[in-house]
């Protein structure tokens, strides 16, 4: 009998923005968190779009299996180039295995911060 495993090998998180400034004692973020629920590691090719420029594509990221990973945005990094803060992008994240991706942003650019967090679409 085939083993069924959980999630999906394609994600994708329309909307991104890092911003410029923060305030009080935490720092504005975003985090793409993907849970590995299935036994093998995930090889994931992450691709960062944006509204006025070439892509960033294929930021290699590996997940053991049943372990969860919180990545950064901000660090994310291919052949030196960054997703800058204040510009408006798009995130797709493929994976060999199976996964589930959610999406986080913290905003602290207010006193009064705000946190959202969302399930990635499934392709």
């Amino acid at each position: 009998m085939p083993v069924n495993k959980t999630g999906e090998t394609h994600w994708v998180i329309p909307d991104g923005f890092i911003p410029p400034n923060s305030t009080g004692v935490q720092e504005s973020h975003e985090s793409i968190c993907v849970l590995n629920c299935n036994a093998e590691q995930a090889y994931l090719k992450i691709n960062i779009f944006f509204e006025d420029r070439p892509p960033i594509e294929n930021i290699e990221v590996d997940i053991e299996g049943k372990r969860t990973k919180h990545i950064r945005t901000s660090l994310l990094e291919k052949d030196g180039e960054k997703i800058p803060e204040n510009v408006p992008y798009a995130i797709e994240v493929q994976s060999n295995e199976p996964v589930i991706v959610q999406y986080s942003r913290l905003d602290s650019t207010q006193p009064e911060l705000a946190l959202m967090s969302t399930i990635a679409y499934p392709v």
